[in-house]
């Protein structure tokens, strides 16, 4: 484990989190609970994260899981039942333990130019590369050598560069791949809403991996621990950093022995 801020942060939250009523633990999923797969349908989490997750749960803590992916495939691929809280596609969309699901409505020339979008890549026999969701449509190249997945990628961007322009869409990089996608969501917001849900004396913290997640890290400033979990570091909002899965597992156990569990 790296402190990229104060050694402080990181010891004094840990130290908070037994004394405080209340806590809230957000997880991306790809590259933080799980290890990247280049079948993303078999992108299962590290083998001791469910289980470690499930007892965070019965103690007490809110567990919400924060993905681009659509939340109904993390219901799947989580192993965790019953499901936790789940905000997919960026945080589009939200899907409550208890079935309740609420997705963002788009405007009608973002939906256009995202069905446009998905149209111009089967056409190009490129959907086998793509992940449709709401809000937003995928292509991956995980998996690929370094030369085919340059010719995907300038083959996404020729095929898209129309798109960003008259559709007000937007363009997301992430690592093993590239979406697009609308400008009107993203982790951040979906972190707002359950601060606003949490009482201020909570302890909350968020663990992510992806550029993605920095919108989330920079939306926690001031009320909880941002960790970035990866194998190596980069340019962050982050407050720590955990190489996984060892110091990440390390941090679970830590939250579950803070919270009066047994790890």
């Amino acid at each position: 484990m790296k402190v990229l801020e104060r050694q402080d942060t990181y010891e004094a939250f840990i130290e908070r989190l037994k004394f405080v009523s209340s806590r809230v633990l957000l997880l991306d999923y790809d590259g933080t609970l799980a290890p990247f797969h280049f079948d993303r349908s078999q992108a299962f989490p590290y083998s001791e994260v469910p289980g470690l997750l499930l007892q965070i749960i019965q103690q007490g803590t809110r567990v919400v899981l924060v993905s681009g992916r659509r939340a109904t495939e993390l219901v799947l691929l989580c192993g965790l039942d019953p499901h936790p809280e789940i905000w997919g596609s960026h945080g589009l969309e939200r899907l409550l333990p208890d079935g309740t699901y609420e997705v963002a409505p788009l405007p009608r020339e973002q939906r256009a130019g995202l069905e446009l979008a998905a149209k111009s890549l089967r056409s190009h026999h490129l959907e086998s590369r793509i992940e449709e969701k709401p809000g937003g449509i995928a292509v991956h190249w995980r998996g690929l050598s370094h030369a085919d997945a340059e010719k995907v990628r300038k083959q996404v961007m020729q095929l898209w560069a129309p798109l960003l322009a008259d559709c007000g869409l937007t363009l997301l990089k992430f690592d093993g791949g590239v979406e697009l996608r609308t400008p009107s969501k993203n982790k951040g917001d979906a972190v707002r809403t359950i601060l606003s849900e949490t009482d201020p004396s909570s302890a909350i913290a968020y663990l992510g991996d992806d550029q993605t997640d920095e919108d989330a890290f920079r939306a926690l400033k001031g009320r909880g621990l941002a960790v970035l979990v990866r194998a190596e570091s980069r340019l962050t909002a982050a407050d720590v950093w955990l190489r996984p899965p060892d110091e990440l597992l390390g941090f679970l156990k830590e939250w579950l022995r803070a919270s009066g569990g047994e790890a």
